[in-house]
């Protein structure tokens, strides 16, 4: 994958597994024995049940741990597996990234016996303040990768087998630095290290509104407009933990 051996070199420092979205993968994965990763990138919620990773891009495959499961340089579509081979598949904020999104759903669900768990994103959520005030651009182009919740529950039906879809929360604190990680500590994005691990700004130019949330941060226009998010624990930004049995 042509982006990640751009974008993903600082990846595993920034993109660490937070311990309670990790909890969620593993109930999601149930009573599952054998689990393939599929997009596995350098290995972040990769349980130790799992006995094949598949990932394309080299620069992410070379920042998995030693330990880790072995990981072969193969894309969603063409899962290196046989019908039926392992228990679960899952898939970690990386559908988007996939061509073709229907048929690594039915690759996933050719080598799994029993379910299909993914962690995703929908675009109709409520706006998020860093895209709403400061970079539209990324909203918008979300909206044209990501189904809608209706769209993704009815293909995940159809492809996969029955499906259950719930939100997953961002805790104020996660350590996992994908694009909402941060809603309660907006200096982070101000970060080019911390931008650079996450793949909506690497399409798109970023000073403009990097440079506006800068001097609002500096007035105090920021809090005093988004006071209300600094009371809360976490926050529904628009994840979904989606369980699939299969058929």
């Amino acid at each position: 994958m042509a982006l990640y051996d751009n974008i993903g070199r600082g990846y595993a420092a920034h993109r660490r597994p937070d311990p309670r979205i990790a909890a969620a993968i593993r109930a999601a994965l149930g009573d599952a024995a054998s689990v393939v990763n599929v997009g596995a990138g350098s290995g972040s919620y990769e349980p130790e049940q799992t006995v094949l990773a598949v990932e394309p891009s080299e620069v992410m495959i070379r920042q998995r741990p030693s330990g880790a499961a072995p990981c072969v340089r193969a894309t969603a579509e063409s899962i290196p597996l046989g019908a039926e081979s392992v228990d679960a598949a899952m898939a970690v904020l990386c559908v988007h990234h996939w061509p073709d999104f229907e048929r690594g759903l039915r690759e996933m669900t050719r080598v799994a016996r029993k379910r299909v768990v993914l962690l995703t994103c929908v675009p109709d959520s409520p706006a998020f303040w860093l895209t709403r005030d400061y970079f539209p651009e990324i909203a918008a182009h979300d909206r044209t990768i990501f189904p809608t919740s209706e769209n993704l529950a009815g293909m995940l039906t159809s492809v996969v087998g029955p499906t259950v879809i719930r939100p997953a929360p961002v805790p104020h604190d996660c350590v996992d630095g994908f694009l909402c990680a941060y809603w309660r500590r907006p200096e982070r994005y101000l970060d080019a290290e911390v931008r650079g691990a996450m793949s909506s700004f690497a399409r798109i130019d970023a000073g403009v509104g990097l440079a506006r949330l800068g001097e609002d941060l500096a007035s105090g226009w920021w809090a005093e407009r988004n006071r209300d998010l600094l009371q809360l624990e976490s926050m529904d930004l628009g994840y979904r933990l989606a369980i699939c049995e299969v058929r």
